[in-house]
C-alpha cells in the first residue's frame, strides 16, 4: 500500500497517510487511492425546490457553471475549490450544500406525500431538509439526536431553510427513543383531549421558555451527548407537527409492539455514527487534527468494537418504531465491512420481520454493490462522490 502511494502523483497524493492508516485500510479491504480523490471529487448543491430560476444567479456570483447531475433530481456539481458558504443563494436558504451519496440515501426511502419519517441520527441536518422538501405541505418528520449542540444546529437549519412546520427535534439516545409518530391516539387519549382545557399542554413553540423551565434546566441540565438513562428533551417542534395541544404524558406514552406495528412511522432513516473513514475531506483533516486523533477516533479496536454495538443498537431500535409495511434505510459513511454487513447481517439474524429489499432507485446510481446482495456502496473513485454504504430493510409479517 505505502509503494502504490509512492507510486503517485506526489501532488495528487493528499493527505500523505500513516503507516497505521494504511494498516486499517489494507485489514479491511479498501484501496487507498481513493484518499488521492480530494481533487477530483466534485462539490454538490441541491437547490430547494421552487427556486430552480436561481441556478443562474449561482453561476453568476460563483462565476462557474453548476452541472446538473443526472441521476440524482435537484442536484448539481461544482469544482470541488468552490466555497458557497458566502454566496446569497445559500445564505437566503435558495441551496444546500450536500454531498449526492448522502441524498442517495433520502432517496432509497421511498418518500410518499403523508408519509411520517423518523431520522434517527439527524443532526446536522442536511438529509433532515431533503426529507423535509420531499414531504412538502403532508406528513411529519421526527428528528433524533444524541448531542444536543448538534441538534441545535440541525433547528436552526430549519429555521434558515423555512422547514420547520411538520418537524419536531428531540435530544434523545436512539438505540432508547421510543416517542410514537405524529398523530396517533388511543381512543382513551380522544376522550381526554376532548374534556375540559388542562394547563399542562403544549403551547406554540417559541426560543423563549418560561423562566420555570429555565431555572430548571440550569439546575439539572441536559449533557452535551445524553446517555440511555436520561429523558428525551424536545428542542423544537413545528405548528403542524402534532405536539401543540398535547400533555407531557401524551407525547411520551409508552405504546405497545402491536399498536407500532399499526402506527409506526412509515419510514425510518439510520445513518449511524461511524468511523468516518469512508469521507475523504474528514479524513483530510486529521492532517490538521493530527494524526494520534485519527488513532483515537478511527484506528482504535475497542472503539470500533463499541459503534458496531451502537450501530446494530440503533438499526434495531429504529426497525422497532417502524410499521408493518414500513421501510427503514441503513447508512454510513464507512467503508469497512464491520460497520456495514456485519451489521446487516447480524440484524437480519436477530429480526424475523426484516427483510432486505431493493433499492429502485439504485439502478441510475454510479456506485458499486456491496458485499452482501441488494446494498450499495459509493466511493470518490467510482461515483466521484464521498463515501456512503446503503442498505434498505422492510418490516414484514411473519
Amino acid at each position: 500500500f505505502l509503494k502504490l502511494l509512492s507510486t503517485m502523483d506526489p501532488a495528487a497524493a493528499t493527505p500523505s497517510l500513516p503507516d497505521a492508516f494504511l494498516h486499517f485500510l489494507e485489514s479491511n479491504g479498501i484501496d487507498p487511492s481513493i484518499y488521492t480523490s480530494i481533487d477530483s471529487t466534485p462539490r454538490y448543491i441541491r437547490l430547494k425546490p421552487g427556486f430552480e430560476d436561481c441556478i443562474e444567479e449561482v453561476e453568476s456570483e460563483l462565476k462557474c457553471k453548476p452541472d446538473k447531475l443526472e441521476w440524482l433530481l435537484g442536484f448539481y456539481t461544482l469544482p470541488p475549490n468552490i466555497q458557497i458558504a458566502s454566496s446569497k443563494a445559500y445564505q437566503e436558504g435558495k441551496i444546500y450544500g450536500i454531498d449526492a451519496s448522502s441524498g442517495a440515501a433520502v432517496m432509497a426511502l421511498g418518500i410518499e406525500p403523508g408519509d411520517h419519517v423518523l431520522d434517527l441520527c439527524a443532526a446536522p441536518g442536511a438529509k433532515l431538509c431533503m426529507i423535509l422538501d420531499l414531504l412538502g405541505d403532508s406528513g411529519s418528520v421526527t428528528g433524533v439526536d444524541a448531542a444536543k449542540h448538534r441538534l441545535a444546529a440541525c433547528r436552526t437549519m430549519l429555521q434558515k431553510y423555512k422547514l420547520g412546520d411538520r418537524c419536531r427535534l428531540f435530544v434523545a439516545d436512539g438505540t432508547t427513543f421510543s416517542v410514537i409518530r405524529e398523530g396517533f391516539r388511543s381512543n382513551s387519549e380522544s376522550c381526554e383531549s376532548r374534556s375540559e382545557e388542562r394547563m399542562d399542554v403544549f403551547k406554540e413553540w417559541t426560543s423563549k421558555r418560561p423562566w420555570k423551565e429555565r431555572k430548571r434546566a440550569k439546575k439539572c441540565g441536559t449533557p452535551q451527548v445524553v446517555s440511555k438513562s436520561h429523558p428525551p428533551e424536545l428542542i423544537y417542534y413545528g405548528r403542524n407537527s402534532g405536539v401543540i395541544g398535547l400533555t407531557k404524558g401524551e407525547l411520551y406514552k409508552t405504546v405497545s409492539e402491536n399498536e407500532i406495528a399499526s402506527y409506526g412511522y412509515d419510514k425510518v432513516l439510520v445513518d449511524a455514527e461511524c468511523t468516518h473513514d469512508g469521507s475523504v475531506k474528514h479524513i483530510q483533516k486529521f492532517e490538521h487534527w493530527g494524526w494520534i486523533t485519527l488513532q483515537r477516533r478511527v484506528l482504535d479496536a475497542e472503539r470500533t468494537d463499541n459503534l458496531h454495538t451502537l450501530q446494530l443498537n440503533l438499526l434495531t431500535n429504529g426497525f422497532r418504531l417502524l410499521k408493518v409495511g414500513g421501510s427503514l434505510v441503513y447508512s454510513t459513511c464507512s467503508l469497512t465491512v464491520a460497520q456495514n454487513e456485519d451489521v446487516v447481517e447480524q440484524f437480519l439474524k436477530e429480526n424475523i420481520t426484516a427483510e432486505l429489499t431493493e433499492i429502485d432507485a439504485a439502478k441510475n446510481w454510479p456506485c458499486k454493490g456491496g458485499h452482501i446482495q441488494k446494498t450499495w456502496r459509493f466511493d470518490p473513485l467510482t461515483s466521484k462522490t464521498s463515501g456512503l454504504f446503503v442498505a434498505k430493510f422492510r418490516k414484514v409479517v411473519i
